[in-house]
C-alpha cells in the first residue's frame, strides 16, 4: 500500500507526518499521524528537512508522495536547493497557510466558513494569513518577529531572575538550558495551575496568574495586529484557527476572540498541525505516458494518403532564400525583357514579309506536297505608312496561285478580304492574321528613342 509524508520546516525545528493505515477497514480517521520531530539550530532547517525527507524515504520505500510547507518564497528556494542536491524530485511545496487550511477541514466543521484567519505562532515569529477557506486563495499574509515563542520565554527567565530565586546563568550554555527550563514551565502551564522546576541555577516556580499577567501585552499587541490584517485583506473572518507551538497558551484563544469576535479553533497539538496538513495535501505522482505516433499507413495505400506538405506546418524560409530575393527579381525582369524583345523581332519580322515564306518552308518538310501560298508585295523601306493601300496592290496581294490537281482532289482557295499594312495572310485558305502597332520598348541602359 502506498504512503504519503507531509513535512513542515520550521525555525528550529522539523516536523513530519504520515497517516496511519491499518483500521477495520484498512484506514484510520485523517487526523490520525505518525509524528516525528526534529530539532536544530534555525540557519540549517531546510538542509535538516532535505536530510529528514531522505532518510524517511529510504528507510520507507512505500511513500510514494512528499509535501513540505514553506513560508516565504526564500524559504521555498532554500528547500529545493537542498533537496536538489540530494536528487530528490518527487515531492510538492505548498504555502503554510494552504496546509493549515486543509488540516481545520479534516479535523473541524467548517461549512460556515468561507473565510479562515491563521494566526500560527512559532519560535522565531508571528504568521497571521486571511484565506479563502473553500479556494485556498490567500488574501493577505504577514509576518512580525516583535512576538515569538523565544520571546515569551525570554519574559518568563527574565522574570525569574528578577524575583531572585535564579541566578543568572555565566556563559551562553546555561542561559539555553535556563530558557529550555522556561519553555516546558510555559507548556505545562496550558493544563495546570502552577508548575515548578527545579535547575541548578534555582527552583523555576511560575503560576497561572503570574503568567497571564506577564504574557497580556504582548498577547493583546498581537491580536491588534491580526485585527489590522483582517482589515486590510478586506475580507470578512469566520474563524480564527490558532497553530504552532503558542497555540498552546490559553490566553491567546481569549484574547483573539475578544479582540475580533468570531470563534477562535485551536486543534491539538497545534505545533504539528501544519505536517499533518501537508500530509493531507500530499498525493502520489502519476506518470505521464508519452504520447502514441499514429500508425504508419499500409503501404497499398500509399498513393490515397494525404500528402506530407499538405498536413506539416508552415517553414521558415531559409535566410539566403530571403536574401537571393533580389536576384530573382532581377533574372525575371531580365527574362521579361528578353521575351519582350523577341516579340518585336517577329513582329518586325512577319511585318517585313519572311513569315510565310518561314511558315512555307515548315510545312513542306514533313515530306509531304504543300499548297503553294500567295506571296504579298513587300512594302517600301520607310516602312507601312498611315494611307491605305490602292485597289489594285490589294486584288493582287490576296489572290490565290492557281490550285493543283493531285490523284483527282481539287482544292479551292476563297478570296481573303482586303488587308491593309498590317495584315498578312499566314496560311493559305485561313483567314489573314492583323499584327497590331506595338508602342517602342525601353530597355534598361538605352535612352528613349528621339533622345
Amino acid at each position: 500500500m502506498s504512503a504519503v509524508l507531509g513535512v513542515s520546516v520550521g525555525a528550529g525545528t522539523v516536523r513530519l507526518a504520515r497517516p496511519q493505515h491499518g483500521g477495520p477497514h484498512g484506514f484510520v480517521p485523517p487526523y490520525s499521524f505518525e509524528l516525528h520531530t526534529i530539532s536544530m539550530p534555525e540557519h540549517q532547517a531546510e538542509e535538516s528537512a532535505a536530510d529528514a525527507i531522505a532518510q524517511a524515504l529510504a528507510a520507507s520505500p512505500e511513500v510514494t508522495a512528499t509535501t513540505v510547507t514553506f513560508r516565504s518564497d526564500q524559504q521555498a528556494r532554500a528547500i529545493r536547493a537542498a533537496m536538489a542536491r540530494r536528487q530528490l524530485t518527487n515531492y510538492q511545496l505548498v504555502p503554510e497557510a494552504v496546509a493549515a487550511v486543509h488540516f481545520a477541514h479534516a479535523t473541524s466543521d467548517m461549512r460556515e466558513v468561507s473565510t479562515l484567519a491563521v494566526y500560527d505562532l512559532g519560535s522565531s515569529g508571528l504568521t497571521v494569513s486571511v484565506i479563502n477557506a473553500r479556494t485556498s486563495d490567500v488574501y493577505q499574509c504577514e509576518r512580525i518577529s516583535d512576538i515569538s515563542g523565544d520571546y515569551l520565554d525570554s519574559l518568563i527567565r527574565e522574570q525569574q531572575i528578577a524575583s531572585g530565586r535564579i541566578a543568572h546563568p555565566a556563559d551562553p550554555v546555561g542561559l539555553a538550558e535556563l530558557d529550555a527550563l522556561c519553555r516546558a514551565a510555559k507548556e505545562q502551564l496550558s493544563s495546570n495551575n502552577a508548575v515548578a522546576l527545579p535547575s541548578e541555577q534555582g527552583l523555576v516556580l511560575l503560576t497561572q496568574e503570574n503568567f497571564e499577567a506577564l504574557m497580556m501585552l504582548a498577547i493583546e499587541s498581537s491580536a491588534r495586529m491580526t485585527r489590522d490584517v483582517i482589515i486590510r485583506a478586506q475580507q470578512p473572518v469566520q474563524a480564527i484557527m490558532v497553530i504552532g507551538g503558542g497555540a498552546r497558551i490559553p490566553l491567546i484563544a481569549r484574547v483573539l476572540e475578544r479582540t475580533i469576535g468570531v470563534p477562535v479553533i485551536v486543534p491539538a497539538e497545534p505545533e504539528t498541525a501544519l505536517a499533518r496538513g501537508a500530509a493531507l495535501l500530499a498525493r502520489p505522482a502519476q506518470v505521464q505516458q508519452a504520447p502514441v505516433g499514429p500508425p504508419a499507413a499500409p503501404i497499398g495505400d500509399a498513393d490515397d494518403a494525404t500528402p506530407a506538405w499538405l498536413t506539416a506546418p508552415a517553414r521558415r524560409r531559409p535566410l539566403s532564400a530571403l536574401t537571393n530575393r533580389g536576384h530573382n527579381r532581377r533574372e525575371l525582369n531580365a527574362a521579361v525583357l528578353t521575351v519582350s524583345s523577341l516579340v518585336v523581332v517577329a513582329a518586325i519580322g512577319l511585318g517585313l514579309g519572311y513569315g510565310p515564306e518561314v511558315l512555307e518552308r515548315g510545312n513542306s518538310s514533313d515530306g509531304s506536297q504543300a499548297v503553294p501560298a500567295t506571296t504579298s508585295p513587300r512594302p517600301s523601306p520607310a516602312g507601312p505608312t498611315s494611307a491605305p493601300a490602292s485597289t489594285t496592290d490589294a486584288i493582287h496581294a490576296t489572290v490565290a496561285a492557281p490550285p493543283t490537281h493531285q490523284q483527282g482532289s481539287q482544292t479551292t482557295t476563297s478570296a481573303s478580304p482586303t488587308q491593309g499594312p498590317n495584315t498578312f495572310t499566314v496560311v493559305p485558305g485561313l483567314p489573314p492574321i492583323v499584327v497590331p502597332t506595338l508602342p517602342p520598348v525601353v530597355l534598361p541602359g538605352f535612352p528613349p528613342p528621339g533622345q
